[in-house]
């Protein structure tokens, strides 16, 4: 247990630069103290308890503002950042060393019982409000970019933006153009792209048109 408190602290330090201390984060890191409520929980849940587990998660939501239901099943390395908004759901799976920030929910699609949460591979980075809904996966070493909506399986190494989700990036390179990453400020938005495309050929045609009027003009001249 000491081991893995000691992992949970490191794995702060690891992904945020704006932790300082080992009592800082021991203190006022919310994520942290989520996933440290949701493992009482789990053990509980898996034992045949219902109420209390249940109660611990509520308790955790109401201190952190982070919702995990304590049938959720989570590996190592799991970092939550600031965290308020975050739900997951009772049939979710997450991989090793997932980085989830704050609104993100990995939620279900609709009453059906059994599996209805997605499975989240490792190394896996889902950014600020991003909604991931479904009992899909999401392949290993994937990205999901700010305020996407996925609702369809993710493919490994691949980044995944817009609503719905599209993939624009495969192992770091653009499905059409340069490199990329999870840059918040910075995602590849393919509707814009479109757009830029229609506006480009707009501008094309507006050329062609421009052409086209000038040579009718000069016919005309030589034919009076």
């Amino acid at each position: 247990m000491i081991a893995r408190i000691k992992k949970d602290i490191q794995v702060v330090f690891e992904r945020d630069p704006a932790a300082k201390s080992v009592w800082e984060v021991i203190l006022c890191y919310p994520g942290l103290h989520a996933i440290w409520l949701y493992r009482m929980a789990n053990w509980l849940f898996k034992r045949g308890w219902v109420v209390l587990p249940r109660f611990i998660s509520n308790l955790g939501r109401f201190i952190t503002g982070i919702e995990i239901h304590p049938g959720a099943t989570i590996g190592e390395g799991l970092f939550i950042d600031h965290g308020t908004g975050v739900v997951i759901g009772e049939t979710t799976e997450i991989g090793n060393n997932v980085t989830l920030y704050q609104g993100v929910t990995l939620g279900g699609t609709g009453k059906e019982k059994g599996k209805r949460h997605p499975t989240i591979g490792n190394n896996v980075v889902i950014a600020t409000g991003a909604k991931v809904l479904g009992s899909f996966k999401v392949g290993h070493n994937a990205k999901i970019g700010a305020g996407s909506v996925v609702l369809e399986e993710v493919p490994p190494n691949t980044t995944v933006v817009g609503i719905p989700g599209r993939v624009v990036c495969v192992n770091g390179k653009k499905i059409e153009a340069d490199d990329c990453d999870l840059n918040h400020a910075d995602l590849p938005d393919p509707i814009a792209e479109m757009l830029f495309c229609m506006q480009r050929n707009i501008g094309r045609l507006e050329e062609k048109i421009i052409h086209l009027e000038e040579e009718l003009k000069q016919h005309d001249s030589k034919s009076i």
